[in-house]
């Protein structure tokens, strides 16, 4: 701290004596004070962290109601997981050493929609686009929030490459304060729809679709909320005795992250204060007791994981348990997934001690695929590509839903599923309202699967864009377009799920034809609320410390 505040003051001296633009690009000046801890501690100053205090959770009826009632939904995202992350299929982490036995149960029990897909390839529009229903891009959220300083310093980091990073300072001077980067509050989320049917709304976790006051939770159609309201936190602190840490010096979001993330979480609108554990532990057992308050009427809890995000950081039992894993940094990620499987565990056995089981829908779904900057190779196989891709890897995500009072275990989710259609399958199974006045793009994904609901054709193809960036996939087939190693790919995801055969050169009337698709769907929109800031190289098939080769596959991405 002493050293952050020592910083604090040289950047005010240099400021002060006129010397910075003589010294600094704006851009390296705001990285290099990124790198000093200088955002986390002004942050901290503004908004102080007060010590942790228990959370009194509404509390519902002390006796249920008669009769039938809505089922209570749970909706539990984690973040950057990746679909070979779990045991599900017969991968896993480190060859399968890590099973996943709770949250492959939410399959086998339920519904297993095999092709699961993200409403984006990072992490807030996915998110904005389950809480809408609406492609994100129909209201200008368009790139994930984050603070310039964020996006500076990934934008200076050292090449370590051919293909550089790019970093806006031109159009830095027009992008909002980061706080404001969210889900404008003309539009309905799921959480508005079910409060007004009647349902309790808990949020605990990430949320990342704005952070001031006017744009978080609780302004959003939950009643109680609970967790980090920008993209992450801390889990412990990290000199904490019980947590073992992994760092990443190639990565320069991790370089930010360290010093800037606080411990810390809000509870509604008040002040912040410290959390109790890992932060996992913590949000599970927040969890727990908020299923207890509500036991007897209808709630939506939208239960968000920050794990397995960067910083990486286990406990020491967890990781302890993991000594067949020899690499560090996979074992300390392995070790976060392994204690996210206990947890959803320990969630839905309370489920049952509370009578609730049998009619409370749970879904379980990652906010898009396992990230290039950890460093570990498996987390997407067999699909090519990552975070921040629209590959397969980056974008296809496990979409599992359990209800045993609607869904048939075993059952299989043959078409394609999205994120979007959280919205129509949430309103569907609670009698909730869907939107008229505006273009919804979610479908209920439990029709033709819960007895008397109808099956629902998806009415359009399925499209992603960040930038220039964008794809769409229309029946088997699937186009992206974009910067990079080639301008276009496409493939054939019934013949080649994997993406290993790029026919754009053999098929260019069948490009022209879902090109023209992508234009169409892009007409009308509106321009991003905010810029993107930073346009990074990604490689498809490799992660972001492997050397650079002639003839890798890789796409600007832009944020």
């Amino acid at each position: 701290m002493k050293k952050r505040w020592i910083a604090v003051g040289l950047l005010v001296a240099l400021v002060a004596a006129g010397a910075v633009m003589r010294i600094f690009f704006p851009g390296q000046l705001v990285a290099w004070a990124a790198k000093q801890g200088i955002p986390g501690t002004l942050s901290e100053w503004r908004d102080p962290i007060q010590p942790n205090r228990p959370i009194a959770w509404g509390q519902g009826p002390a006796n249920a109601p008669e009769g039938e009632r809505p089922p209570n939904i749970i909706l539990i995202v984690v973040d950057d997981l990746g679909v070979n992350d779990l045991t599900l299929n017969g991968g896993g982490l480190a060859g399968g050493q890590v099973p996943t036995p709770n949250i492959d149960a939410l399959a086998r029990e339920g519904v297993n929609f095999t092709s699961g897909y993200a409403g984006n390839a990072t992490c807030s529009p996915s998110r904005a686009a389950m809480m809408t229903g609406r492609y994100p891009t129909r209201f200008g959220f368009e790139f994930t929030g984050i603070p310039p300083a964020f996006a500076a310093t990934v934008g200076h980091a050292d090449a370590n490459g051919p293909h550089p990073v790019i970093f806006r300072d031109d159009l830095n001077v027009d992008v909002i304060p980061s706080q404001r980067m969210g889900v404008p509050a003309s539009e309905i989320t799921i959480a508005e729809a079910l409060q007004a049917r009647g349902y309790r709304t808990l949020h605990l976790g990430k949320w990342h679709l704005g952070e001031a006051d006017d744009l978080a939770p609780t302004a959003q159609g939950f009643d109680e909320s609970l967790g980090m309201r920008a993209g992450g936190g801390m889990f412990l602190p990290e000199d904490h005795p019980d947590t073992v840490n992994a760092k990443l010096p190639f990565d320069p979001i991790d370089n930010f992250l360290w010093p800037n993330l606080p411990y810390a979480v809000q509870y509604n609108n008040e002040q912040r204060m410290e959390p109790v554990g890992h932060v996992t532990d913590y949000l599970t057992d927040n969890a727990i007791a908020a299923i207890s308050a509500n036991k007897n009427r209808p709630f939506f809890l939208y239960l968000a994981y920050n794990a397995p995000h960067t910083p990486l950081q286990a406990t020491r039992e967890d990781y302890e348990a993991l000594s067949g894993i020899s690499d560090h940094t996979t074992r300390v990620y392995a070790a976060m997934v392994r204690q996210l499987d206990r947890r959803i565990g320990d969630l839905m056995a309370h489920l049952k001690r509370e009578g609730l089981d049998e009619n409370t829908l749970v879904v379980f779904t990652s906010d898009n695929g396992g990230a290039w900057y950890t460093g570990i190779e498996s987390h997407n196989a067999p699909y090519r590509g990552w975070k921040a891709t629209f590959f397969e890897g980056g974008i296809r995500v496990p979409l599992f839903m359990r209800w045993p009072g609607g869904i048939a275990p075993g059952t299989i989710g043959q078409a394609p599923g999205s994120h979007l259609d959280m919205f129509a399958t949430f309103a569907a199974v609670a009698g909730a309202a869907i939107p008229s006045d505006r273009a919804m793009d979610s479908i209920n994904l439990l029709g033709g699967i819960v007895p008397g609901m109808a099956a629902q054709p998806r009415p359009a193809p399925l499209f992603w864009r960040s930038g220039d960036y964008r794809a769409v996939r229309a029946g088997d087939w699937k186009l992206s377009i974009g910067r990079g190693s080639q301008t276009a790919w496409l493939f054939n995801l019934a013949e080649d799920p994997t993406e290993q055969r790029n026919l754009a050169s053999a098929q260019p009337e069948r490009v022209a034809q879902l090109r023209a698709l992508i234009e169409a769907q892009n007409r009308d929109l509106p321009p991003p609320m905010w810029p993107g800031l930073v346009e990074a190289p990604v490689r498809i098939d490799v992660p972001l410390n492997a050397p650079w080769q002639d003839g890798q596959d890789w796409i600007y991405w832009t944020n």
